[in-house]
């Protein structure tokens, strides 16, 4: 069972994360904001890599990280589901995050998406400052968003999502004659994806995400205590290296800036009330330079993700939205046509079937042919079914 005070800071600012990161010895002046869990990462590939995804080869949980990778999906439609135990370590088994998503290619060019997240709180006993129990309740949080995306060109997509967020925290809970209840906002995403890989994978790939673009969010009736949603500005690249038909490397990094203004001191009620009231748009663009440190502070806000991935027969010398194709492994297509160009030097007159004139051919000549004919079928078969496992 765990005990909060204060419903109202406890249910939301508990929930708030850390974005910026500080040395020891100097002020921690952390960048805050409401509905955090739209920052975890909720599928086991990019939380491997450090939360690393906005330029990673599509996969069906793009609509997380960078919608503008879908159009360069190799399957025509996916879906995936994830479930996130947390704090698990702590006894708590009522406390995950829980999510699903999927595309459909309308064709070669677009693609439709979309996803949820869900995340429980578990169940929570909210108290006074006195430790009197006043209620309890099981906080739970979502968001749920579909998309469109489409190339621009062979090698550039770009996508557009629409989120709803709904985010139930302390519900029906009344604090000081403030009475709590659930707060919801809708937001936006665009992404922009560049793949500059050859045609057995190896190449740069470029992203570009904004993510949660959108409106504050309430727990109250007073519009002046709204709080900002995490609207976030990720860029990164991937390069790919396929190191031969069954092995490829790939490293990546991207860096990300939270645009939320920095929040001032909460004893200074005149600067509060500013920072209440900015503007949705105003305070993505502010967030670049309102540090009150500076520049130096403001280069903190930044934070970065590097990751490695190695696959063995996966995707390797795919380029995303293409077929992949090994030089190496073409093979005749019958054992006919093998027969035929193993003839075609011949010095002398051949048949219509490739054979030399039987005056010119060896006694046991039809029988060599028909063994070679039947070696290299064999082995045409064996390098196709290769072929067939490796796409």
């Amino acid at each position: 069972m765990r005990h909060f005070k204060h419903p109202a800071w406890a249910g939301v600012l508990c929930l708030f994360g850390s974005i910026s990161t500080f040395a020891q010895t100097d002020p921690i002046n952390v960048v805050t904001s409401a509905v955090p869990f739209l920052r975890i990462s909720p599928d086991a590939r990019a939380g491997g890599m450090g939360d690393l995804g906005v330029a990673t080869s599509p996969d069906v949980n793009s609509q997380f990280y960078n919608i503008g990778k879908y159009p360069f999906a190799n399957n025509r439609s996916g879906l995936g589901v994830t479930y996130t135990p947390w704090l698990k370590d702590l006894g708590l088994n009522d406390v995950f995050l829980a999510s699903v998503a999927g595309y459909y290619k309308i064709d070669d060019e677009q693609a439709l998406s979309a996803s949820m997240r869900y995340f429980s709180l578990g169940e929570i006993q909210f108290t006074d400052n006195f430790g009197n129990d006043l209620n309890k309740a099981q906080p739970w949080e979502m968001g749920l968003d579909v998309g469109y995306s489409r190339k621009l060109s062979d090698r550039l997509g770009l996508g557009v999502a629409m989120r709803y967020i709904y985010s139930n925290l302390a519900s029906q809970t009344v604090i000081n004659g403030v009475s709590y209840k659930p707060g919801s906002a809708v937001a936006g995403d665009i992404g922009l994806y560049y793949s500059n890989q050859d045609a057995l994978g190896d190449g740069l790939s470029l992203g570009l995400s904004l993510t949660n673009l959108g409106s504050k969010i309430g727990y109250t009736d007073d519009v002046n205590a709204r709080d900002f949603i995490p609207a976030n500005l990720t860029l990164g690249g991937v390069y790919t290296r396929v190191v031969n038909e069954v092995n490829k490397v790939s490293f990546g990094l991207d860096i990300h800036k939270l645009m939320v203004p920095t929040p001032p001191n909460l004893s200074d009620s005149a600067a509060l009330a500013s920072y209440r009231s900015k503007g949705v748009v105003g305070s993505w663009f502010s967030s670049f330079g309102d540090a009150p440190g500076g520049f130096s502070e403001e280069l903190r806000e930044f934070y970065f993700s590097i990751g490695a991935e190695y696959m063995y027969k996966g995707a390797a010398g795919q380029v995303p939205g293409k077929k992949a194709t090994w030089p190496w492994l073409r093979a005749p297509t019958s054992s006919r046509h093998a027969e035929q160009r193993s003839h075609r030097g011949c010095p002398n007159k051949c048949t219509e079937q490739g054979r030399p004139l039987a005056r010119r051919r060896a006694p046991n000549a039809d029988h060599t042919v028909a063994r070679t004919g039947r070696k290299q079928e064999a082995a045409t078969s064996q390098t196709l079914r290769a072929v067939e496992a490796w796409g």
